[in-house]
């Protein structure tokens, strides 16, 4: 068994290009002060300031009152098009609908990108939605935009931040989330883009507590892969399996959107990784951010001892979640090694023996999204260039759908985006 581990820029991976090739461009200057990357104390372990919320009284201030002021048209711009999903597992429809108001303790943002992977399907189906009674919903959980506008009791200083959102509605009170595992908890009231409006229209109402401001100097579209492509990466080596140097790591899907990400924060955290998948496109990607890359057909044949030079993996991340994959990790895994599964497809079982878990001790581990503060820390990663957005394709948005069936077909590279600066 042989690869080919070719040391490639990340940042060739970093464009964005509509599906039909061409690279979008924005055809609408920006009109904000991108200054302001932090608004509270408490730094964490890479430096960078997490948020905290003062709850400061705000008077309310609406775009509706600006418009008034500047003489224009209140009832054009209280309208707003967009995506809605009128009916779990049904297309799509483009609507014209009210644009939402800040109410006590929540912001407007102005949405400038939106990011688009497998789990937005998962939603559309609605697999993870407690009911259908609050439809029609605008989808996309992984938004990135400007606060211009703050409901009472919002920190003032939250104004004219670029935000991506963390995109649990989980309630702050209980004893996981006082407890920080923010993805735990017991009254976790749905998702943004699920339960209430998400980015796949240009303005959206958040909670202040779901709102995680961004360091100046992201591009918004490289920002959409914060919230979930790379969040969820943070918390899977150091929340759940715990990685560190010496580990060695293989993935199981490296070139899906959490995948490529995935690659490059193991590495962060100081161990050695091959990405595992079936394309030869998405090897090829693997490749490209430096990882050794191996084809998913050849595993039968391969003995995971092979797949490092010092030994067997010390940890397996499953990002498909299927029999055969879960199956080939617990046979693979080195003793004490690290099983995690990231996935919640419904039509996927898996029958498995407990005996090679026992006899190697091996720790299977599930991995639920991420913390809020694991939010901040990715924000920096990107930021500092640690890790490189990885998005395949970047639309406009009356050309989600052209997004939707590429994942659909596999045939995404990395992650999808949505530029709402571009013209619809």
């Amino acid at each position: 068994m042989s690869w080919s581990g070719i040391a490639a820029s990340t940042s060739s991976y970093a464009i964005r290009r509509s599906t039909s090739g061409n690279i979008v461009t924005s055809h609408r200057a920006p009109s904000r002060s991108t200054a302001g990357s932090g608004i509270g104390c408490g730094m964490n372990s890479f430096g960078f300031t997490a948020p905290h919320f003062t709850y400061a009284d705000q008077t309310l201030c609406t775009m509706a009152e600006k418009s008034a002021e500047e003489g224009a048209d209140v009832t054009t711009t209280l309208d707003q098009e967009g995506y809605r999903l009128h009916a779990w597992d049904t297309p799509l429809t483009w609507d014209r609908f009210p644009r939402p108001t800040p109410r006590t303790r929540e912001v407007l943002v102005e949405v400038e990108s939106c990011g688009v992977g497998l789990t937005v399907l998962n939603y559309l189906r609605g697999d993870l939605a407690k009911s259908g009674d609050h439809l029609p919903v605008v989808p996309g959980h992984e938004l990135v935009g400007r606060v211009v506008a703050l409901g009472d009791g919002c920190d003032p200083e939250l104004l004219e931040q670029r935000i991506t959102a963390y995109f649990y509605l989980s309630c702050g009170r209980c004893r996981h989330c006082i407890a920080g595992w923010h993805p735990r908890c017991s009254a976790l009231a749905g998702h943004v883009g699920v339960d209430r409006d998400g980015g796949y229209a240009p303005y959206v109402a958040l909670p202040e507590l779901n709102v995680i401001p961004l360091p100046a100097g992201l591009d918004p579209v490289d920002a959409t892969v914060v919230a979930d492509a790379t969040a969820t990466p943070v918390h899977i080596c150091g929340s759940r399996a715990h990685i560190g140097p010496g580990d060695r790591v293989a993935v199981l899907g490296a070139g899906g959107g959490v995948g490529a990400h995935l690659v490059q924060v193991v590495r962060v955290y100081g161990a050695e990784v091959v990405g595992i998948d079936v394309t030869p496109e998405k090897l090829e990607l693997v490749e490209g951010l430096g990882v050794r890359a191996v084809a998913a057909g050849d595993l039968p044949h391969t003995s995971a001892d092979t797949l490092f030079d010092t030994g067997a993996p010390t940890a397996i991340m499953d990002l498909v979640g299927a029999n055969d994959t879960l199956r080939w990790a617990l046979d693979s895994v080195g003793t004490g090694g690290r099983v995690v599964v990231v996935t919640t497809f419904r039509d996927r079982g898996v029958d498995l023996s407990p005996r090679p878990m026992v006899l190697g001790e091996t720790a299977v581990r599930a991995s639920r999204y991420a913390r809020r503060d694991e939010l901040v820390t990715a924000a920096d990663l990107v930021r500092r260039g640690d890790v490189s957005p990885v998005i395949g394709s970047t639309v406009r948005p009356r050309e989600v759908e052209q997004l939707h069936d590429m994942l659909r077909d596999g045939k995404l590279l990395g992650r999808g985006a949505i530029d709402w600066r571009a013209t619809t």
